[in-house]
């Protein structure tokens, strides 16, 4: 082999090293870390809602004894909960904006029957002092409180994945090797933007 052959190969042993070199690290692999980060929040998510939907039978059941007269409530609760459970979520719910609202919408719902099912309980004093009642109660609102940090590390993954999708240099890799897309958020409800009215 001549000198000139054994330089060359030399050459491009080199570039090729500086260009993996160069690859390792520019962020190549940013993107699909972040996407897998927001996908193991999205499961803790999903994780708590089911928390929420498997404590939901119980406490209707419990209520029910006390609040017969109750009923539209309670079943507009089992409604909602069927609903909420009903929707198929998996990892492409976060990328497709119809799907996620749908999902969102569905357990908006449920929070909302769910609060008017605590807020009857308040006009049963013999349901307040039930020991059942009130651990399941405790441990809906630890499972609420759960579902708002979830959903906050969701949101804090995503806003990670998102900025580095949509800005330079990850939105080149986004765009031609990672085909990525931007991943959705929760937003709040719209009752939720409106002032309590408090009467005295």
């Amino acid at each position: 082999m001549s000198d000139s052959a054994v330089m060359q190969r030399t050459r491009i042993a080199v570039v090729l090293a500086a260009l993996g070199l160069l690859l390792a690290g520019c962020g190549v692999n940013t993107i699909p870390t972040l996407e897998e980060a927001a996908k193991a929040r999205w499961s803790d998510v999903q994780n708590q809602y089911q928390r929420r939907a498997d404590l939901i039978p119980n406490l209707v059941e419990t209520v029910k004894g006390y609040a017969r007269h109750e009923q539209d409530t309670l079943t507009q609760v089992v409604e909602a909960r069927a609903k909420a459970t009903s929707i198929k979520v998996d990892a492409s719910t976060i990328t497709d904006p119809a799907k996620f609202k749908e999902f969102q919408d569905a357990q908006n719902q449920l929070s909302g029957v769910l609060g008017r099912l605590l807020a009857i309980t308040e006009n049963y004093p013999d349901l307040k002092a039930n020991q059942n009642f009130l651990a399941l109660q405790s441990q809906l609102e630890g499972t609420e409180n759960r579902i708002a940090v979830a959903r906050r590390d969701y949101v804090n993954a995503v806003q990670a994945y998102n900025t580095e999708v949509n800005t330079f240099p990850g939105l080149l890799w986004a765009k031609f090797f990672w085909h990525a897309k931007a991943m959705q958020t929760f937003e709040a409800t719209p009752e939720s933007q409106k002032a309590p009215s408090v009467k005295f």
